[in-house]
């Protein structure tokens, strides 16, 4: 295995986690958070070879985020690179504020040696999130960190304090260089297989609650027998789903993207592309050191990262085969997922429970089923929903608009059910109303896993299946406790459907979180409107809101 060497995750103690609870109590009002965050390229090895990537403050991965629900976040972002850039708040449903989603139909990228500022709040969520960068293939490059959201101290979460709280990115990950893998997308190429998995920006690492800023030292928290930690994981890679497992151990599933779960206990996990999961591991085994592992799953070639988790007591290294992944493979991994129950005991951020909303008993408004597709379209390979491959505007489509900018995107060039027809491009909107609850249905028909992501929401996943959708297949739906998140699987030659409420006003981006996908076109975004525009419904749009394209010059 070689020299491990330690893992860069942030490790909360008992204390430090008191400390960052305490904020809340000390003014009435939701507290403000200030943040300077500084981007530029940087050399580091993170599969043994040099490469450019990208750093944020210095960091790779970038500074992780541990806030309060409500809290309010003002971070104003500094752009040092060569190229525009932005950052988007990966499961943060941003309230009547998608102004502050940071993509590119609803922000203009920040200018090279320029800077904006994001004001946006965690409203009534908990659990663990990530961002990343939006624009180009950035995403191939770093830029990426955790968004660990608290509950405030007066409402509780269905199991114990836990002794210690980490939190684990992991990721497939490429050698060449963002640009090299864009100008290949560019060029009408599909992108290679990987070169490796990542944990915390490392392919093998140390895990013994060391942390410091080198990997020299500090201890904050040692790991102790019989003790119980809390661990955050959460799939920043490019397209591989991956699974995680801990030598030894079983782990006790607690929340998924902000909803707590019935807690079944897991040998090992699958964690699709853009999804993270909350579990608790008890060191109730010898003390010794294990594995931890995250590897890729359903591919032909298996690219596998490690880390060692170290017992305090522990005289005894790492010895012997990596823990085996799961026998099961893709039925197997689907009956997984249908283990995935909500709580509906348990607090949500409000301190009500969660299945005080009856979603089951609502009738939709809507079904729009989805289809994706990978079409050569002039010669060159780009990726469809319902035959229609997205593009992006010079304008973003919120300013168009708010401004009533014409020819900027199309409300009728993408349809609500597949179509059969020739792919085509364009700058695609589906529009609904505020208020509407829809039935969307994800139809795979390839033979690849796809994972799907609806900035400014989470949804209810009620169904997944093999085949063809059809009607009859809503007599399969969970409509009692299926959990919600933003971001969902769909299996190969399968669908998954989901129940949306669509509460919050804005132009919100529907998309493919597998980045290769979602850069040549498998992507558009949902128009949720209202006739009355009011406070109560959407925030004005920003004094310091960038302007480009078409809005140049405009007015606000």
């Amino acid at each position: 295995m070689g020299k491990p060497v330690l893992l860069h995750s942030l490790l909360l103690s008992g204390l430090l986690l008191l400390a960052v609870l305490d904020v809340s109590l000390v003014n009435a009002d939701d507290p403000y958070r200030f943040y300077t965050w500084t981007v530029t390229y940087g050399t580091i090895s993170p599969l043994g070879a040099p490469q450019q990537v990208i750093l944020i403050n210095g960091q790779f991965p970038g500074p992780q985020l541990d806030v309060v629900t409500n809290d309010n976040l003002v971070l104003n972002l500094i752009n040092k690179l060569d190229v525009p850039f932005l950052l988007t708040w990966n499961g943060i449903k941003q309230r009547k504020n998608s102004w502050q989603d940071g993509v590119l139909g609803t922000n203009c990228p920040i200018p090279p040696g320029s800077n904006y500022t994001y004001n946006f709040q965690p409203k009534d969520q908990i659990g663990s999130f990530t961002y990343f960068p939006s624009t180009g293939f950035h995403r191939a490059a770093g830029g990426y960190g955790a968004i660990n959201v608290y509950q405030r101290p007066r409402i509780p979460v269905p199991y114990a304090t836990p002794d210690g709280d980490f939190t684990l990115l992991v990721g497939d990950w490429y050698k060449t260089g963002h640009k090299a893998l864009q100008a290949s997308l560019d060029s009408g190429k599909s992108l290679p297989f990987p070169d490796g998995v990542l944990i915390n920006g490392h392919s093998q690492a140390t895990f013994s609650g060391d942390q410091g800023n080198s990997p020299a030292t500090t201890v904050l928290l040692q790991i102790h027998a019989g003790k119980t930690y809390k661990f955050r994981v959460s799939n920043v890679g490019l397209k591989n789903t991956l699974n995680f497992r801990i030598q030894g151990h079983t782990m006790k599933l607690i929340e998924v993207e902000g909803s707590h779960v019935v807690q079944n206990m897991y040998d090992s996990l699958d964690v699709h592309v853009g999804q993270s999961v909350n579990v608790l591991v008890t060191l109730n085994q010898a003390p010794k050191d294990y594995y931890i592992v995250a590897s890729t799953r359903f591919t032909p070639k298996k690219l596998v990262a490690s880390g060692v988790l170290h017992y305090t007591n522990s005289k005894t290294p790492v010895s012997g085969p990596l823990p085996a992944e799961p026998s099961y493979q893709l039925h197997g991994s689907m009956e997984q997922a249908r283990t995935y129950r909500w709580n509906l005991t348990a607090n949500a951020a409000r301190p009500n429970p969660q299945g005080s909303f009856h979603y089951g008993k609502i009738t939709t408004t809507k079904t729009i089923v989805l289809s994706n597709s990978a079409p050569l379209i002039n010669g060159k390979q780009r990726y469809a929903v319902n035959g229609v491959s997205y593009v992006n505007a010079d304008t973003p489509l919120k300013l168009a608009d708010y401004f009533n900018i014409p020819g900027v995107f199309s409300t009728s060039s993408l349809q609500t059910v597949p179509n059969g027809g020739a792919a085509t491009v364009a700058t695609s909107v589906i529009p609904t109303s505020l208020h509407d609850f829809i039935e969307v249905v994800f139809q795979n028909d390839e033979n690849a896993m796809q994972s799907w992501h609806l900035d400014g929401y989470d949804f209810w996943v009620v169904g997944f299946g093999s085949g063809q959708w059809a009607p009859a297949k809503r007599s399969t739906y969970n409509l009692v406790d299926a959990l919600t998140r933003h971001t969902t699987q769909v299996y190969p030659n399968s669908w998954t459907a989901i129940l949306v409420s669509l509460d919050n006003q804005g132009m919100w981006n529907m998309r493919s979180a597998i980045w290769e996908r979602q850069y040549l076109g498998q992507q558009f975004y949902l128009r949720v409107w209202s006739a009355v525009q009011s406070l109560a419904n959407e925030y004005f749009i920003p004094t310091n809101a960038l302007l480009c394209g078409k809005a140049v010059g405009k007015s606000h």
